[in-house]
């Protein structure tokens, strides 16, 4: 009997220190894993999302970590507060290059497109009528609730605005802009576009502007506008370069003018990051064709493949591994 006890208390003992022995090990591999450090624009959070499990699963060592955001915050945030990051990426690609380049990144990576739409659900007011037509004259009715982010923010805010703007020269209305901004209360002005998607989806507002791979991967619905005004065809630029919007600068009291262009995404490497190595592993992935490229593609949003930068001098300056996957155009 009692060597039956001694016996049983040696086994919990044993299945004890193996459980503990266990919980280290796993504590020590979690330790092991290196830090990518993400900051990026609110509407690639779900394709970096998937890229992230994907990634995660092919180099187990390394822990993706993502910050998110409007993208000139998120770079602000990198450029003026000191928060450290491997890489950038955002919905303007001339977000990188007029707050990072060049104190805190060599260059930019030019990696998809998008265009923006009007989003809403079966529950906004006039659901059942709205089409590319007559969109404008539904935002300004005043039971309708819409919005946009904010522009000194959020490259997806002052697109919108520009939406607005070309649509006034488009459609031959003089003052439209005005007339629509002034149905447009400033609680209506949030700081990134992604926090609009869960206003249209309990009921607090009607319309959004987003991007249309943010309209596919939160299944909304929306209006698709002609190319003349949705900001999504490099071949309007010219047209889309009529549309200006003054936005703050990067010290406080001055203004920078962002002048329309087509929707073109950007990503780059943080000089000062903790995990060069890391980033630049993350970075290949992302801008492979069958990497995150094609989770962009099955997610809405057209990639660049392949990818680009403007000029030969720009290409001299990426990392030998990248150049593989980019083109100068």
């Amino acid at each position: 009997m009692y060597q039956g006890s001694v016996v049983r208390k040696a086994v919990f003992l044993l299945v004890a220190i193996l459980l503990s022995a266990t919980v280290v090990i796993s504590h020590s591999k979690a330790a092991e894993r290196q830090p990518i450090v993400i900051f990026h624009a609110g509407s690639l959070k779900v394709p970096l999302a998937e890229m992230e499990k994907r990634f995660e699963r092919k180099y187990p060592s390394y822990d993706i970590v993502r910050e998110f955001g409007g993208s000139t915050k998120m770079a602000r945030l990198i450029s003026e507060k000191g928060r450290a990051a491997d890489i950038m990426a955002s919905a303007d690609v001339a977000v990188i290059d007029k707050n990072l380049v060049p104190n805190k990144a060599d260059w930019s990576i030019r990696f998809a497109t998008n265009q923006l739409v009007l989003c809403y659900t079966a529950q906004s007011r006039h659901a059942d009528s709205v089409n590319a037509d007559n969109w404008y004259e539904i935002l300004q009715r005043k039971d309708v609730v819409w919005g946009h982010s904010d522009p000194n923010l959020d490259p997806c805010g002052y697109r919108s605005l520009m939406v607005l703007q070309l649509a006034e020269s488009y459609y031959n209305q003089p003052e439209l802009y005005e007339r629509l901004i002034a149905n447009r209360p400033a609680e209506n002005v949030r700081p990134q576009a992604v926090e609009l998607v869960d206003m249209l989806q309990t009921g607090r507002m009607d319309y959004a502007w987003e991007y249309l791979s943010v309209a596919i991967q939160n299944d909304l619905k929306y209006v698709r506008l002609d190319d003349h005004i949705n900001l999504g065809n490099y071949k309007f630029d010219n047209f889309y370069s009529l549309a200006t919007v003054k936005v703050t600068g990067k010290k406080s009291g001055t203004w920078l003018v962002r002048k329309g262009k087509s929707c073109t995404y950007g990503v780059t490497l943080i000089k000062d990051g903790a995990n060069p190595e890391g980033a630049l592993l993350f970075l290949q992935y992302l801008l492979a064709a069958d990497g995150g490229l094609e989770i962009l593609k099955s997610m809405g949003q057209p990639p660049f493949v392949p990818c680009r930068v403007p000029s030969q001098q720009v290409f001299e300056l990426l990392p030998a591994e990248l150049k593989q996957v980019v083109e100068v155009r």
